[in-house]
């Protein structure tokens, strides 16, 4: 059975004084809690190092928001995958709507950035979606279908246990819009079996898929208990520690009693 993870994505958000905070807070929590999903943190890179030694000796990991391609050289301002291992940081988000709108990444970035990973032992969280032009227009479909194909091109079945894929529909990141469990699911489900026709069944089973866009404590328990939603990749609503608490508690009650 597919472990379900609730993610965290700070974003550009919090100083050093306010994620100490939050995870001092978090971990004493968590220990006190038995835990039926996992726990992923995304805070911005400045804090990785930080948040590393908060989370050392817990089962909290630890995931970078974005990387560069290459290993190593004359790329000022970026961080490598080496790097990040360097430091216990296993995992990275990559291909957010946010990268792809604001700062132009390609398909073909990502999927470099993918292998970039892979090839020095990480693991993936994987994002794609459509607008809201591209659903209205019943492009949906199309559009992760394209998505999976240029993102994965190249990587065999066998680095499938490395990666996570995050559906999040554009329209619905930040807007306080969220997708129906029902359509949600639909979108979760077609990605599975498409992963199913392009590798085998077996990958597909295996592989966990999120969901992302304005997650919070009230729609959580309607979408993880979707039987292809493997849990969130939470915005804004995992910045204060109360509301992600709670997320987490609603996921373990309803993942524990499933």
């Amino acid at each position: 059975m597919r472990r379900h993870i609730i993610a965290a994505n700070w974003k550009m958000n919090k100083t050093l004084a306010n994620v100490r905070e939050f995870l001092i807070k978090f971990v004493k929590w968590k220990n006190n809690t038995e835990m039926q999903v996992d726990i992923i943190i995304c805070p911005p890179s400045i804090y990785l190092m930080e948040a590393s030694t908060l989370l050392y000796n817990t089962d909290v990991k630890l995931s970078a928001q974005n990387i560069y391609f290459e290993n190593a050289g004359a790329f000022t301002g970026e961080i490598s995958a080496p790097m990040l291992k360097s430091i216990g940081c296993y995992y990275s988000i990559i291909g957010h709507s946010e990268r792809r709108a604001y700062f132009h990444e390609t398909d073909a970035d990502v999927n470099k950035k993918l292998k970039a990973l892979l090839e020095n032992g990480m693991n993936a969280i994987l994002c794609l979606g459509e607008t809201l032009h591209q659903r209205e227009n019943g492009e949906t479909k199309n559009v992760v279908q394209a998505q999976l194909s240029a993102d994965l091109y190249g990587i065999e079945s066998r680095f499938f246990d490395n990666i996570i894929i995050a559906y999040e529909p554009i329209w619905a990141i930040g807007t306080g819009k969220t997708a129906t469990p029902e359509d949600a699911e639909d979108v979760q489900k077609f990605i599975r079996q498409w992963i199913a026709n392009k590798y085998n069944q077996t990958v597909a089973n295996n592989l966990r898929i999120l969901y992302g866009g304005s997650i919070n404590h009230n729609n959580i328990a309607e979408l993880i208990s979707q039987p292809d939603i493997d849990g969130g990749l939470i915005g804004g609503a995992s910045l204060d520690k109360n509301s992600f608490i709670k997320i987490v508690e609603i996921a373990n009650r309803i993942i524990g009693g499933k």
